[in-house]
């Protein structure tokens, strides 16, 4: 039986094998791409949501999101709304009622979102929610993702330039894992929870 825990050990994150997307990324830097890959994404099972912002690194407002990640099992679409906005096509997706789409801290994701343009969300499932349904405490995706499959997610390029006008490779990477983990996770909390699990309490290193 696996074995869980209510929190994970940051510390001991770092020694973990990395886990990374390794399907196709598409950089989405139009409207007529976006369209056409609303559609494919559209005739997919599932998807895995995330998006990210340009820090400000002072107080003040927060900028609006520059990116959408958008990923099925083997591709992941990086919409740059800071060059196209919030689409009509980006608009039906998020408002859709009957594709299952999961995601981590989606509430902030829907705020910032919104920001941009006004829309009524559709069919979301937040993991974090799941994971408290099993009584695990931790919420981010780092920490998650190393309790329920021993691998390490790299947050280096979390406050990099979202703006920037060519991503790097690495943003690239990171911006794709980050949504199709969420897929992964997902799976795996069902497979858990009808399989059965043990829940202990934390896997910390106790020092003398």
């Amino acid at each position: 039986m696996r074995t869980l825990y209510s929190t994970y050990d940051k510390s001991l994150i770092s020694d973990l094998p990395r886990a990374c997307f390794e399907g196709r990324i598409e950089v989405v830097q139009s409207v007529d791409v976006a369209e056409r890959a609303v559609e494919f994404l559209m005739r997919q099972s599932i998807l895995g949501f995330d998006s990210e912002t340009r820090p400000t690194f002072r107080k003040g407002p927060m900028n609006p999101v520059a990116l959408l990640q958008v990923s099925a099992d083997d591709v992941c679409f990086l919409f740059r709304l800071s060059m196209i906005g919030l689409p009509d096509c980006l608009i039906g997706l998020l408002s859709d009622t009957q594709l299952l789409k999961v995601g981590l801290s989606l509430h902030d994701d829907f705020l910032r979102l919104s920001q941009r343009r006004d829309f009524v969300h559709g069919t979301f499932i937040d993991v974090q929610d799941v994971a408290r349904s099993m009584g695990i405490a931790d919420q981010g995706l780092r920490r998650l993702y190393a309790n329920v499959f021993g691998k390490k997610i790299s947050k280096g390029q979390q406050l990099s330039n979202w703006e920037a006008d060519v991503l790097s490779d690495a943003q690239k990477q990171y911006a794709a894992t980050d949504a199709w983990a969420c897929i992964q996770l997902y799976r795996e909390f069902l497979r858990l929870k009808e399989e059965g699990f043990k829940l202990l309490p934390t896997n910390q290193v106790k020092t003398e």
